[in-house]
């Protein structure tokens, strides 16, 4: 067993395993820490425990010490610094006239080097504005594209649930999801319904995929064909959570539709009315094709 302590930066949600040394630590406790990026200040996210030797990263590395008042300030310096980066790299990009969109700036602890996190439609040849904003900061610069997921990620912000976005509050790394999701779970294929704010499908449809699939292979389609102890009859509806449809009977002329708990019917002809999307993934879909999707 080796004894770790959950560390995260303020970048990721991400946890990050350290040897806590003899130094006494408490969740939210500020500490400084050696990581492949450099010297970086952390914040400690989960209690000092011990784990199986076969679940650390190797190497493990140790915690440095304690933020101290000094380094807290010279956090709060490197924020300072990261403000102005921007709007400067702003005016540099207007000057060389890149089209790409500054999205957001992050300062090492030590201010070793300067991270420029941009977006643009295509690649884009930043070379000459890198030469310029070296020798207006003096220090290593590194411009780093990202996509529209990380974008969001990055700035934060409320989704359509009223709450904080998910990437950007506690998920570690983005899901992988797809139209088949949205589908299994009865949802309309409405872009402005499914889709988040990055304009990609929102990655809460995969946390309650794998209860729909188990439940779609137990309770009968719409259009289904089943037999009732009323008679045989069409399901018209389904409430797939709680297991209930309601059956069309088939009594000639007259209309008379009941209500059946699905496990009490048998199925004697399964759907065949609803065509089977195919299982794109989030990154590769334009969320403008889902209404042609949605329309046939």
């Amino acid at each position: 067993m080796t004894t770790v302590v959950g560390v995260k930066f303020r970048q990721s949600n991400k946890i990050y395993s350290f040897a806590p040394g003899n130094w006494k630590l408490d969740i939210n406790d500020k500490v400084i820490v050696e990581t492949v990026r450099g010297t970086e200040m952390g914040t400690v996210a989960s209690p000092i425990t011990e784990v199986e030797e076969s679940a650390i990263v190797a190497p493990l590395k140790e915690i440095v010490r304690k933020a101290t008042s000094e380094d807290l300030a010279k956090a709060e310096e490197s924020k300072n610094k990261e403000c102005e980066a921007f709007g400067i790299c702003e005016k540099k990009i207007l000057e060389h006239k890149i089209a790409m969109k500054l999205v957001g700036v992050e300062a090492a602890f030590d201010m070793s080097k300067i991270l420029f996190y941009f977006t643009a439609d295509g690649r884009v040849d930043f070379r000459e504005l890198v030469k310029d904003l070296a020798s207006t900061f003096r220090t290593r610069i590194e411009l780093r594209q990202i996509g529209v997921r990380d974008e969001a990620k990055l700035l934060g912000g409320i989704g359509i649930c009223g709450r904080a976005f998910c990437c950007k509050t506690f998920l570690n790394e983005f899901q992988t999801v797809s139209i088949k999701m949205a589908k299994d779970q009865a949802m309309s294929l409405n872009p402005l319904k499914i889709s988040g704010v990055c304009g990609r499908l929102m990655c809460c449809l995969k946390y309650e995929h794998e209860v729909y699939t188990d439940l779609i292979k137990k309770t009968p389609g719409i259009g289904a064909i089943v037999q009732t102890a009323d008679g045989k009859g069409e399901v018209i509806d389904v409430s797939m959570l709680k297991g209930m449809l309601r059956v069309k009977l088939d009594k000639g002329e007259e209309i008379d539709i009941r209500q059946y708990n699905a496990q009490d019917v048998t199925v004697l002809k399964k759907s065949s009315r609803y065509k089977v999307l195919p299982d794109v993934e989030n990154d590769s879909l334009d969320i403008n094709e889902l209404t042609k999707l949605e329309d046939n």
